[in-house]
């Protein structure tokens, strides 16, 4: 939580705004509020930086035991990263209990007002901003459990096993693996593996094992930072 200088009414997550940066892009991010008492709350959100951000909702009047998302988004899209990904914007939320009756129209500047008596909860939030999260690999149709299908030349993975075949000596038998069975003593099936075969076996497990490692690794990377 940020800085509070009163009672607790709301709980906002996360603690501050962490905005996914991109260069020449409007960006935003979501806060959550929730009303953690069983009176009916009214909030605001504040900024040092008014010119700058969008809150959407900004006031509002929450039921008891209730949530609330608010998004923030920039009014104009940065055009150079900032330095070392700092930003010195703060964000403030106010909130109050008010009568049930209450409505967004009779929530005004004085209803936030200390002086007049009102019992305000501060929390204070500064914006930060963030590496956003890459993009994920798409699951093609007919893949098991996630994984990628073996390469073909469709999707320009192709791994040409016959070009590695023809790297060898044209005037070289092909290396292959007798695997028949014995029938009569001295006699073996004729029936032949070729190498190319077992090779390319071997080659899309080792495909598919790496890819699965990939997987969960964007996975990680995509979520947000706690």
């Amino acid at each position: 939580m940020g800085d509070s200088d009163s009672k607790e009414l709301l709980v906002i997550e996360p603690n501050q705004l962490c905005f996914p940066f991109e260069a020449k892009k409007q960006i935003s991010c979501s806060l959550q509020l929730r009303n953690i008492t069983t009176e009916c709350i009214a909030f605001q959100v504040r900024t040092t930086k008014p010119k700058s951000y969008c809150a959407r909702p900004n006031i509002y009047v929450m039921p008891p035991r209730s949530t609330c998302d608010v998004t923030v988004t920039t009014k104009q899209a940065l055009r150079e990263v900032p330095t070392h990904m700092q930003c010195n914007d703060k964000f403030l939320a106010q909130s109050t209990a008010v009568m049930e009756e209450t409505t967004i129209k009779d929530i005004t500047l004085e209803t936030f007002k200390k002086e007049a008596g009102n019992l305000v909860n501060e929390v204070k939030m500064r914006v930060v901003y963030v590496q956003p999260p890459g993009p994920l690999p798409p699951v093609l149709e007919g893949t098991e459990e996630g994984l990628s299908p073996r390469p073909s030349s469709s999707d320009g993975r192709d791994i040409n096993y016959q070009d590695m075949h023809e790297t060898r000596e044209s005037n070289e038998p092909p290396l292959s693996l007798n695997l028949g069975a014995r029938n009569e003593p001295g006699e073996i099936t004729s029936e032949v593996i070729p190498f190319q075969q077992v090779f390319k076996s071997s080659c899309d497990f080792i495909y598919k094992v790496r890819y699965k490692l990939q997987w969960n690794l964007l996975l990680t990377q995509s979520r947000p930072p706690a």
